[in-house]
Parts: structure tokens; sequence; C-alpha cells
């Protein structure tokens, strides 16, 4: 009976100790991101959160189908700068199909260094050229447990 109150006591430890760490580990990495500049007019694209750090950063809002200005099947371009108005790079996203009045969500996730601000326009077709990469949009649980897995198996 000891034997096994001290084996959950342990167990407890390592979960709290899981739990603290991953909430330090959020408020740290949160707290690395700072806000960047928009400078556009484009007033369908209402962006609530756009951040970054020295080499990544996110950009999410939404995008309204206005009845005078109709986007629906164009594509949104995103182009981003340092602070010194050096160009770093662009993520276009495509627009669906919207009904005017209707919202469609965007995340923007990248992998830049030092933006400082960005701007978007509208466009009827989609450029040529080169597009920043887009980091992992995020793992699935069942992708995390194998990768933990194997991990464990190559250093044991």
């Amino acid at each position: 009976m000891k034997r096994t109150k001290t084996l959950l006591m342990y167990a407890s430890w390592v979960v709290l100790f899981i739990i603290l760490s991953e909430f330090l580990i959020n408020v740290g990495l949160n707290s690395s991101y700072r806000p960047i500049e928009r400078r556009d007019t484009v007033s369908q694209v209402n962006v609530y959160q756009a951040e970054a750090t020295l080499v990544n950063g996110r950009v999410r809002g939404l995008i309204t189908n206005s009845e005078t200005d109709n986007i629906s099947n164009k594509y949104l371009e995103f182009d981003f700068y340092s602070k010194r108005d050096v160009y770093l790079g662009k993520k276009i996203i495509n627009i669906n199909e919207l009904q005017p009045g209707e919202t469609q969500n965007f995340e923007i996730l990248f992998k830049l260094e030092d933006v400082a601000y960005y701007t978007v326009s509208v466009l009827d077709e989609r450029p040529e050229g080169e597009e920043i990469e887009i980091l992992p949009e995020g793992w699935t649980t069942a992708e995390i447990m194998l990768a933990t897995a194997i991990t464990l198996l190559i250093f044991w």
C-alpha cells in the first residue's frame, strides 16, 4: 500500500511538472511577440491580431465580402517589410466564394526575420513568384504521440 502511494505521489508530481512547464513555455513564447503595423486601405480585411518575434510571426483576421466591392474568387496578398522598408516576402490567400455580407477567417503563420509592418492588396489573379513558406499548421495528437514514441526509442 505504501509503495502504491509513493508511486501515485511521483506520478502526480510528474503531471504537475508537465502542466506547469507547458504553461510557462506558452506564456514565455507569447510574451515575445510584439505588434506589427498595417499600412494599407483595404476595408474588407479586418485584422484582429498581427504580431511578430525576431524570427516568426502571425496574422489573424476576417475577410468580409461587401456588396459594393465584391472580392469573391480573388486573392489577398500580404507583403511583409522590415523597419527600414526592406521587402521580406509575401503570402497569398485564396478567397473562397463569398456571398455579399459573408465572412471568412484567415490565419497566416510566417517565418521571416524582423518584420515591422505589412500591406494587404486584393488581386484578381494569383501572381507568379516566390512565396514564403508557411509554418506547419499544427500536429494532431496522434502525430505528436508517434513522434514522441520514435524519439524515445531513438534515445533509449
